[in-house]
């Protein structure tokens, strides 16, 4: 049975675009496998504490001398590590804010992004450690943005999966949904067509 981690990173809950378009998908892997074991995250039930310096210090601390806090802090984050680790399938709902990712979505980056664990530096640069794995990152845009443009979203994404190793992404973007009727309708229509295919 495929292991699917779902990351719903928007804060909007029910409202958001991007956790309904990647409730659509997931129906779709369950419908083309024999079945799917789902993890969830819901940041806007659940929030993505930042990282700041106490965490980052828990982590430098050697396990014996780390106070309570310390132990909850680091117990927080390898849950959030073991997660990715287990999953087959990464499937991130991804909203654009400010031309960017959610900042809560860059906290669990920085929590899963450890050296050592989810990647590796070696002689000849970083290696990362969670391949074999794919990931569907479903994005949803107010506009209509150019990758490496006014888009610092999708090739951020691509670049820090690559750097711990997870290098067979898709994405699924729904844009102009915030110019009107006819281009959200278009939006929306062109993500669930990818959808509709995937796995087919």
């Amino acid at each position: 049975m495929t292991k699917v981690l779902h990351i719903n990173s928007s804060i909007t809950g029910d409202n958001s675009v991007s956790r309904e378009l990647s409730r659509e998908l997931i129906e779709r892997l369950a419908q083309a496998s024999e079945g799917i074991e789902l993890i969830e995250r819901d940041f806007s039930k659940e929030p993505i504490p930042h990282l700041d310096g106490a965490r980052l210090g828990a982590l430098f601390t050697p396990a014996e001398a780390r106070s309570a806090e310390q132990k909850d802090a680091v117990a927080f984050a390898d849950q959030l590590i073991d997660e990715l680790m287990q999953a087959d399938t990464l499937v991130i709902a991804l909203p654009m804010y400010n031309f960017s990712i959610p900042s809560m979505l860059k906290a669990w980056i920085d929590h899963v992004a450890r050296a050592g664990v989810t990647f590796q530096y070696t002689d000849t640069g970083p290696v990362g450690l969670l391949s074999g794995k794919k990931a569907y990152l479903v994005s949803a845009l107010g506009g209509k943005h150019e990758a490496g443009g006014s888009d610092f979203m999708r090739p951020y994404m691509k670049l820090i999966l690559n750097f711990v190793g997870i290098t067979d992404i898709e994405f699924i973007s729904a844009d102009g949904l915030s110019m009107g009727d006819d281009p959200r309708a278009a939006g929306l229509a062109a993500a669930r067509e990818t959808i509709s295919q995937i796995a087919a």
